[in-house]
């Protein structure tokens, strides 16, 4: 039996790496170990326990998760280090011999972080706890709160759907989620805790109620009726999974933000299928065209993967050209890093890095482009702005319902806010409005 009162006043501090679900699990095992009678405090800061949230989408967040250990031992060399999340799921063995760690947790494993600290002695090695995650049909439900103005709602986890070049099935399995209903009960709890805008995070949230009889769709309808929310936002979702009634719904909602983030991962036909993706750049600009066509003022994020295996400069060229002509906002481009154990590494042709490189400064000039487009068409009107909390410089940003970035000089009591505000001259270098607060 663990003695947890070796826990009272202990310093633990956290650092999250890669997505917004990621986000909101670090902030539900923060909740779990101040309860158990933690303290919490910065990365920055000395502490007595030091907990890695990883990811393992590419190979720089790996060096960033390495990285991230050797700044928990430079604060502290005695402190007691635990890794966690996507990269400790795949390669529990590899981070427990790095020097320092003590504990490494699977994905499921995290959620029961406090059972498995001990005596918060370090270890020659580190202990393992990582389970088979690819059986699992364990879902455990989180938020963020209090870390950011904005509040990350876990509504699903994992995925089914093995693409050839993604790790994520293996370190966090297949698709499952929590019933709408004990889901409209989590948000219910973020809201009276604060939270002015919810974003619904999740690693295929589209496939949503799979696991319980239910559609995503059915989710967004009741969220809808919470009362005391202002704001929802739909984190990426896949095209061939965003129906015309989701998008109809949207339209129409007077708390969902017209706002969507869509994986393309490439606009050529012929490397989508090396991908095993679900869909056709056909489908995906049909469902752009129908959101412009409801939501002329909607911001649209995309995903783009360069340099995969496979990929010709012809495939490139051709993907290039089709995203220029598709009506989005921006561009988030990522560079391929093998991964192991995909289906990936069975296609011969391999891209070199330096054209890797190349292709993704080329897409980068594209988004920077689409995004001053998109930008300038709103200069001179007024948007409403929920207010984040952080001074930068002597001012303060905050977003738009369709996500344009404004800031104002910095007045603390409008952290959290939302406010009507005139949209003045937009700074195209930092992709940012100066604005006036009207109410």
């Amino acid at each position: 039996m663990i003695d947890k009162s070796l826990f009272l006043e202990k310093k633990v501090a956290f650092h999250t790496l890669g997505c917004k679900l990621n986000f909101s699990e670090t902030s539900t095992i923060a909740r779990s170990l101040i309860s158990e009678g933690f303290i919490k405090v910065k990365y920055d800061d000395f502490a007595d326990v030091y907990v890695i949230n990883t990811c393992s989408v590419t190979e720089i967040a790996d060096k960033k998760c390495r990285q991230a250990i050797k700044k928990a031992i430079k604060q502290n060399p005695n402190a007691f280090v635990v890794v966690t999340g996507c990269f400790a799921q795949l390669k529990p063995k590899t981070i427990s011999e790095m020097p320092g760690v003590d504990l490494v947790l699977g994905s499921n494993e995290k959620f029961r972080m406090s059972d498995y600290l001990g005596d918060l002695q370090k270890k020659a090695s580190g202990e393992i706890h990582a389970g088979k995650i690819t059986t699992n049909k364990e879902f455990f439900p989180s938020y963020s709160i209090g870390d950011r103005t904005r509040t990350f709602l876990k509504v699903q986890d994992g995925c089914d759907y093995f693409c050839s070049y993604c790790t994520i099935p293996l370190a966090r399995g297949k698709s499952r989620n929590a019933d709408v209903k004990t889901t409209v009960e989590l948000a219910k709890k973020a809201v009276a805790e604060g939270a002015q805008e919810i974003i619904l995070t999740g690693v295929n949230i589209g496939d949503f109620g799979k696991s319980t009889n239910e559609t995503f769709f059915d989710l967004i309808k009741e969220l809808e009726k919470v009362e005391g929310v202002k704001r929802y936002r739909i984190s990426s979702i896949e095209p061939n999974l965003l129906t015309n009634e989701i998008i109809d719904f949207v339209a129409k909602s007077e708390k969902i933000m017209p706002h969507f983030h869509i994986p393309l991962q490439s606009g050529s036909n012929k490397v989508l299928a090396l991908m095993k993706r679900k869909y056709t750049r056909e489908l995906f600009a049909d469902r752009i065209k129908t959101i412009k066509s409801l939501m002329p003022h909607a911001f649209i994020g995309v995903d783009v993967i360069v340099g995969v295996r496979g990929e010709t400069e012809e495939h490139f060229n051709d993907a290039m050209n089709f995203i220029k002509e598709q009506d989005i906002s921006q561009l988030h481009v990522f560079t391929y890093s093998e991964r192991p154990n995909t289906k990936a590494l069975t296609i011969e042709h391999i891209v070199p890095v330096n054209d890797r490189k190349t292709r993704s400064q080329i897409l980068h000039e594209v988004s920077d482009k689409k995004t001053r487009f998109f930008y300038s068409k709103f200069e001179g009107t007024e948007g409403k702005v929920l207010f984040e909390g952080s001074n930068n410089n002597g001012f303060m940003n905050g977003y738009t319902e369709n996500y344009l970035k404004v800031r104002v000089p910095y007045r603390e009591e409008l952290k959290n806010q939302i406010h009507s505000v005139k949209l003045n001259a937009f700074i195209a270098d930092e992709f940012v409005f100066d604005a006036t607060i009207i109410n």
